[in-house]
């Protein structure tokens, strides 16, 4: 039996993190990883995504410019495309097993079983633990349909040796918006379906909208109330099925929604509740058997799973373990993105929320796309709503441009510092920048 000070399941973001300042408190600690080292933001997520997005960026910025310098716009090489995002997926596995090696941290491939609250096995043999941290993630879900065997999903996208002609995404969320613009920027025909005719459901409406509109004007086609019932492979191709609808393509990928890794832990043994959405936690990030936490994506709860969260979930499990911090979690203002064309994002008091509380928030609305920020890069579109409460605070906003990844940060530290108009006329920013552009904002 080996003995551990901490045991964490789950070599990802927020794995690694957690093991790293586990070690550096002085804790014997062992990670446990059955796939790849690294998770599947750096090796089948977010940020190979981003790789293969920055292409897109590159190809609708000569779009916009088309006649204004340049006459042709190219198609993005998606060979080449895929072959440069592997020079940052392929080292990462392997990168983040040896950091952890080198820390002095014991790592183990496989899947481990906990036996008792506090004990786990792995093969042939047990391991002890005085805490334990799960960190296992999510995957893509598939639809339980007939002819479910014949969906792939964004893992499988993310990895094409080549770009069929057609394409079919099911779902209308993150992940379905991102992959689709992809897709479309090699000259692939896209098609979407959702089905409802409500995507993004937790953007604000308008803007949401206003996206799908310039999505469509690039070729992508949408096809809304679709609820499907089949995927059928004929030949090399497949045919998507609904009630009076048919739909011929090369390729369908299911992007409707990601489940979380809690199968064979055999967490019942160690006392560990499964919620709706995953493992069930109190407010410290404890499950029901206290001294075994659970952080990022595997956790039972409606806030966003995203990347940056888990590592904060990590941190604060941490802390508490060690006894640093005796408060229950307090998370800062979360900004949530989708990268689409344009990018869409938001942070803090939501454009619905406020709509329903008009005796605590007001919105301010401004169209950005005249402004020189977004003028000088003939933007088609862009946009901000921006939620104040009754001091004239910002404490919310939804933006809709190209450079909404980069503006939704500024906003997001005006709200968590508590940020105003006058504190940001004594702040001299580069110009003209996104940043300088904050003065007209808040």
């Amino acid at each position: 039996m080996k003995q551990y000070d901490a045991i964490v399941i789950g070599g990802g973001p927020a794995g690694l993190a957690a093991a790293y300042k586990l070690k550096s408190a002085g804790k014997n600690t062992a990670v446990f990883e059955n796939d790849l080292w690294g998770g599947t933001c750096p090796n089948r997520g977010c940020d190979p995504k981003k790789v293969l997005l920055s292409a897109v960026e590159g190809r609708d910025r000569i779009a916009q410019f088309q006649g204004k310098g340049f006459s042709n716009v190219p198609y993005v090489n998606w060979t080449e495309l895929e072959a440069f995002k592997k020079t940052f997926t392929d080292p990462v596995s392997a990168g983040s097993k040896s950091g952890l090696v080198s820390a002095g941290i014991d790592t183990y491939e496989g899947s481990p079983k906990f036996i008792s609250e506090n004990a786990l096995n792995l093969g042939d043999e047990t391991f002890q633990a005085n805490d334990f941290i799960i960190a296992t993630g999510q995957r893509p879900s598939i639809l339980n349909i007939t002819g479910s065997e014949n969906l792939l999903t964004s893992n499988e996208f993310l990895s094409l040796k080549k770009m069929p002609k057609s394409i079919t995404f099911i779902g209308a969320g993150y992940i379905a918006m991102e992959l689709a613009n992809i897709a479309n920027a090699t000259g692939a025909e896209v098609h979407l379906i959702h089905h409802n005719d409500r995507p993004l459901k937790e953007f604000d409406q308008e803007y949401v909208n206003e996206m799908v509109e310039q999505m469509k004007q690039r070729g992508i086609q949408f096809h809304f109330n679709v609820d499907t019932k089949e995927v059928e492979k004929v030949d090399d191709h497949y045919t998507i099925k609904a009630d009076d609808f048919i739909l011929n393509t090369d390729l369908v990928i299911c992007a409707t929604g990601r489940i979380p890794n809690v199968e064979g832990m055999s967490l019942d043994s160690a006392g560990v509740e499964i919620g709706k959405r995953g493992i069930k936690v109190n407010q410290y990030l404890q499950t029901t058997n206290k001294n075994i936490y659970a952080v990022g994506d595997v956790i039972d709860k409606t806030g966003p799973k995203l990347t940056p969260v888990a590592g904060f979930e990590a941190g604060y499990a941490v802390d508490h373990i060690i006894g640093n911090d005796n408060n229950p979690i307090d998370y800062p203002a979360i900004p949530t993105l989708v990268y689409g064309s344009p990018k869409l994002a938001k942070v803090g008091v939501s454009i619905p929320d406020a709509e329903k509380n008009k005796d605590k928030y007001h919105i301010v609305a401004q169209d950005l796309t005249g402004w020189f920020t977004y003028h000088r890069i003939n933007e088609p579109v862009a946009k901000a709503k921006i939620v104040f409460d009754n001091d004239d605070q910002i404490v919310g906003a939804t933006i809709l441009t190209e450079q909404a990844d980069e503006l939704i940060n500024l906003l997001t530290v005006a709200i968590d510092k508590k940020i105003n108009n006058e504190k940001v006329n004594q702040i001299i920013f580069g110009y003209p920048t996104v940043a300088s552009d904050l003065e007209y904002l808040i």
